[in-house]
């Protein structure tokens, strides 16, 4: 039997998230359903062979693992809609920030597994890079399940729920940081003569080519980045004005400031 999937939601992240299953043969638009209020957006995935639900609670009839994708404050409303119709055979994955699995789990009822996920905007191209922490009715068979789908649009990581914030830090709001390197590589070469649009272009494949090369062999990105500094070079000189301006430690607090504001936001 092929897996149904339901969306509660029909944002950009379950846009990407649609795409990918169905793009890789994980799940099939004919084999998904989706719920929302916003008729153009279920109208747009009806378009592909999305069946639409009028109800969270008769998406929920249909599938096997449903996705929550609603802003955080509707996340318990959408679980305790639909907890008539949930079971210990239906997977629940949020994706919402900052709910907890505790908070879940009392609006979804008894026995019903729940795997929190946090992904990243780079979801929109297929190159997630994701983390998730599984409920207390889950098993193997759900993470891995989670695992597969996930695997269709990037990597996911399974971590304790007590990490997620630090996820957040690194990778959810990751993205952010990583465009304003880019930004600030395409101004430098404007400011040393090149056009925009090659400076810009320059940097974003520098970037994405460099990523690359970490995940594909493995090494340390400081073996790496010792491969092109050579003796009194131009790397090394650049290399030197970076750690003069502190840049290493201004990612480190970056990355634990937003760790932290999602503790702080996790608790409101």
């Amino acid at each position: 039997m092929p897996l149904r999937v339901g969306f509660v939601g029909s944002g950009m992240m379950a846009e990407a998230l649609a795409g990918g299953f169905d793009a890789s043969g994980v799940a099939a638009f004919s084999d998904m359903c989706c719920v929302d209020r916003n008729q153009p957006r279920l109208d747009l995935f009806a378009s592909w062979g999305v069946t639409p639900c009028a109800t969270a609670t008769e998406l929920a009839k249909k599938c096997d693992v449903i996705f929550i994708a609603v802003k955080p404050y509707g996340v318990a409303a959408v679980l305790e809609e639909m907890r008539p119709a949930l079971s210990k055979d239906t997977l629940v994955v949020s994706i919402a920030a900052g709910v907890t699995i505790a908070t879940m789990e009392a609006a979804a009822g008894e026995g019903v597994p729940i795997i929190r996920v946090m992904p990243n905007t780079p979801c929109l191209v297929k190159c997630v890079a994701a983390a998730m922490s599984a409920g207390r009715y889950c098993d193997q068979t759900h993470a891995d399940t989670v695992s597969t789908l996930f695997d269709a649009v990037g990597k996911i990581h399974q971590v304790k729920e007590s990490l997620l914030n630090a996820v957040t830090g690194v990778s959810g709001s990751g993205p952010a940081y990583v465009f304003q390197v880019i930004e600030a590589m395409a101004d430098g070469g404007v400011l040393a003569g090149l056009p925009r649009g090659v400076a810009q272009d320059l940097a974003a494949r520098t970037v994405m080519g460099a990523a690359k090369m970490v995940i594909e062999t493995g090494k340390h990105p400081g073996a790496l980045k010792d491969g092109v500094t050579s003796p009194g070079g131009t790397t090394i000189a650049a290399v030197a004005e970076l750690e003069r301006c502190g840049v290493r430690s201004a990612f480190m607090r970056a990355v634990k400031a937003a760790a932290d504001r999602g503790e702080e936001l996790s608790k409101q």
